[in-house]
């Protein structure tokens, strides 16, 4: 069976998981070139946070200017997570929306089976194939949405610890 009979046999569920699908993938893709590109250029955004500190008045001080390095640090990474909630809730609502399709296609399979007895298996087929295929379509969604999240939420923590050990040496020594 192909992919596209695949889906169109999943009905409006899986037309829904392929939405999603493409939605987060263009995510995934646009947020590994922007943290490629940032990682490329750490130089240059280390300078940029130091001259932005340097701009609010801060220069080499005591202790009571740590809270602020480190949430400036922390703004400048966090505008790297844009798109990153879209990914997680695509990873967790996926299976959710395979379950919900598996659901409806066991309930199609009973009505079938209520209203003609199990004389006819090809029509109570048609419901349980429905709730396999959304299954497998939720969990082939979900499953690369959830590993990308965790990447790109451990290459964010890596790289805020990076930048700290790159800046906090030149504001309060080693």
């Amino acid at each position: 069976m192909r992919l596209f009979e695949f889906i169109v046999q999943g009905g409006s569920i899986m037309y829904f998981l392929v939405l999603m699908n493409v939605v987060g993938m263009s995510i995934m893709f646009w947020r590994g070139y922007v943290l490629y590109e940032f990682k490329k250029n750490l130089q240059s955004h280390t300078e940029s946070i130091i001259q932005i500190l340097h701009k609010i008045g801060l220069s080499k001080t005591g202790s009571q200017s740590l809270p602020v390095v480190k949430d400036t640090i922390s703004s400048e990474v966090h505008k790297l997570e844009v798109g990153l909630n879209t990914i997680k809730i695509i990873a967790t609502i996926a299976p959710l929306l395979g379950l919900l399709g598996t659901v409806v296609g066991i309930l199609s399979a009973f009505q079938v089976i209520a209203q003609e007895g199990l004389s006819n298996p090809a029509a109570f087929a048609d419901g349980i194939s429905l709730a396999l295929i959304t299954t497998v379509g939720g969990l082939v969604v979900a499953i690369p949405h959830y590993i990308a999240y965790n990447y790109i939420v451990g290459f964010l923590d890596d790289t805020e610890i990076s930048l700290e050990n790159k800046i906090l040496p030149i504001f309060f020594g080693n």
